[in-house]
């Protein structure tokens, strides 16, 4: 089975006091946490660093080691040159309280092209030479839309890749591109599993997928899933983790946690025992109808 990654976008958007504790529950999980520098303004990575400042120095040199961390654009220039890349890592080892990280991605390059990033001195550079300086054991990409993705796995310059939302139950479009990168020899995220949250709540009014408006057709074989599941008294969204972490082209999957609940009911969900029939049964719905093609997205 591969490893759960907590996902970190939504900790100390609220409440402080209760961002921090639900970021020593993550940190004592003993799960990769994935953060970046821009989610919540800041706040993630603050909440994470307080909570981490609070453990016993041996909980918090282990904990510390499984703070993946990105780094962005600039938040009010959109600037992604080297330089805001040395800055944005400085920012994330200051609120963190770290001196360095396991894994770095490139998070969401859309304000440069690749072409720019790849250059010499350009962002890419500035992740090697964190590599080398051991600031980040590893560097990796991490964005959604395929075809950039992989601009940045065809170069050679990355460790890891993250992609979210292109490989469900619903399109598994990036399975070309994991494959590619297992191939060689990188380490695959997979983000966001449940394409926001149709595959854990299910069709309803206003239902979105991969932060799309979902069609009639999609609703219905999405009803047709969860009626399945149910007739197998297990949970859609257990069905829908387990498809990524099941997968021999997936080794970390990331999924969002809100709050110290959220993780024990994420746990309880990557426990459950699912049958095969059921995965002979989901065979038979045949492909759902994705709001987009994972495999041409841009």
């Amino acid at each position: 089975m591969s490893s759960l990654v907590l996902g970190a976008s939504r900790l100390g958007s609220g409440d402080l006091d209760a961002a921090v504790a639900t970021a020593d529950a993550m940190l004592l999980s003993g799960h990769l946490i994935d953060t970046s520098r821009n989610y919540a303004d800041g706040a993630s990575e603050r909440a994470l660093g307080m909570a981490l400042a609070a453990l016993p120095s041996p909980q918090r040199a282990d904990a510390a080691s499984r703070v993946i961390t990105k780094v962005d654009a600039d938040p009010d220039t959109g600037a992604l040159d080297a330089a805001r890349v040395f800055r944005s890592v400085e920012e994330s080892l200051a609120a963190l309280g770290v001196e360095r990280v396991p894994l770095l991605h490139l998070h969401d390059p859309y304000t440069v092209t690749a072409d720019e990033a790849l250059s010499r001195g350009g962002a890419v550079d500035a992740l090697l030479r964190l590599r080398d300086e051991g600031v980040a054991a590893a560097i990796g990409i991490a964005a959604g839309p395929l075809p950039l993705v992989g601009r940045y796995v065809d170069s050679g310059a990355f460790d890891a890749v993250l992609s979210h939302n292109r490989f469900t139950l619903i399109d598994s479009g990036a399975a070309d591109l994991f494959d590619d990168a297992r191939s060689r020899g990188m380490t695959v995220f997979n983000a966001a599993p449940f394409g926001g949250d149709l595959l854990a709540r299910g069709p309803r009014p206003g239902a979105r997928y991969a932060y799309r408006p979902i069609d009639e057709a999609l609703a219905a074989w999405t009803s047709a899933l969860f009626r399945v599941c149910e007739a197998h008294d297990v949970p859609a969204a257990s069905v829908a983790l387990r498809f990524s972490t099941r997968s021999p082209l997936v080794d970390h999957t990331v999924v969002g946690v809100s709050g110290a609940a959220r993780l024990v009911e994420l746990q309880a969900l990557d426990r459950e025992h699912i049958p095969e029939a059921l995965w002979a049964e989901l065979d038979e719905l045949g492909p759902a109808p994705s709001p987009f093609d994972g495999r041409r997205d841009a």
